[in-house]
């Protein structure tokens, strides 16, 4: 059975060259206009000057006028690129296709915008869920329906990229995070769908599943974050904007459909590969290969989250009863 096993591993690894789809490809940014939202501020400016600092035309859209001029400038400071700006919510798709138009045709488009509110399913207000979806869902249907035309036309036939903006709550689902972590799956289930429909126009789809990220966001969302989440999230310590951004613009360029910023994410990555699209032989194979170890490697974290629960919610029940 062990030499039968050894046998079929090669034939299955060289069948996964064959099926492995979309192929490997690698996507230029110098030169090419970059346009992201929420690109004012965190994770957004990060990913910008990453790709300033390649050489892209630049284009950052968000609400609020002074936080873009202030990107800017940070921006044209540190790079000699040409960077645009443009106010506009991404919940109105007039305004944002107007900001598009003004654009000008997109190379690579990055949807980073979204907000979260961390609270109990039952207690979080339906206004605030519908926030979420209308911000982190809806914007971003409105946001690539608006550029999907130009990038289709645009006389640059080279290899174009729309990079999605998850988090690890869009793989796995964390205590107080329901609604937010909705959206987030909801991206990954957009992004999957995209491929098979833009393959054919040398589009190619990116997600990226940034752990918790230090930005003054994250720092607002933890006065009214769960105790229990706050405790699951200690856990595991943050990442800064700057890597998630030097991440993500590395991964876009070798035209990856997943990206995970570090060793946890890549583990959660594997464990939920699940119809996800794979470019990379390498990253298939340990994928068919570890599958399983890193199935129970899930399981351990899952495990170790609800012991928290379990522990946090006697302690809890217990000071009560005193």
């Amino acid at each position: 059975m062990v030499l039968f096993g050894l046998l079929l591993l090669p034939i299955l690894l060289l069948l996964l060259y064959f099926i492995v789809r979309p192929r490997p490809i690698n996507i230029p940014i110098k030169n090419r206009h970059v346009f992201i939202t929420g690109g004012s501020m965190g994770i957004g400016l990060a990913i910008a000057k990453q790709a300033a600092s390649e050489g892209a035309r630049i284009s950052l859209l968000a609400r609020s006028v002074d936080r873009l001029q202030k990107a800017k400038e940070s921006i044209c400071q540190a790079y000699e690129v040409e960077v645009s700006i443009f106010s506009a919510d991404v919940r109105d798709y007039d305004a944002v296709e107007r900001a598009i138009k003004e654009a000008g045709p997109i190379d690579v488009l990055v949807v980073n915008h979204g907000v979260y509110y961390m609270e109990e399913f039952e207690t979080q207000g339906l206004d605030v869920m519908k926030t979420m979806v209308d911000v982190n869902l809806m914007g971003s249907f409105n946001v690539i329906k608006a550029a999907l035309p130009l990038m289709k036309d645009k006389k640059d036939k080279g290899p174009a990229s729309i990079a999605l903006m998850s988090s690890m709550a869009g793989q796995a689902g964390i205590y107080g995070f329901a609604a937010y972590s909705a959206t987030k799956f909801g991206l990954r289930g957009l992004a999957e769908a995209l491929q098979q429909e833009l393959l054919v126009n040398n589009i190619h789809l990116s997600i990226i599943f940034p752990p918790v990220t230090e930005t003054s966001g994250i720092e607002q969302a933890r006065e009214r974050m769960p105790e229990i989440t706050k405790i699951i999230l200690e856990s595991s310590p943050g990442m800064k904007a700057e890597e998630v951004g030097k991440i993500t613009i590395q991964s876009i360029k070798s035209g990856s459909f997943s990206i995970p910023c570090r060793l946890d994410g890549r583990a959660v990555a594997i464990a939920t590969a699940g119809l996800s699209p794979q470019t990379s032989f390498l990253m298939a194979s340990i994928e068919v290969v570890f599958a399983g170890l890193f199935r129970f490697v899930a399981l351990l974290l899952q495990w170790r989250g609800y012991e928290i629960i379990e522990k946090y919610n006697y302690s809890h029940k217990k000071q009560q009863v005193e």
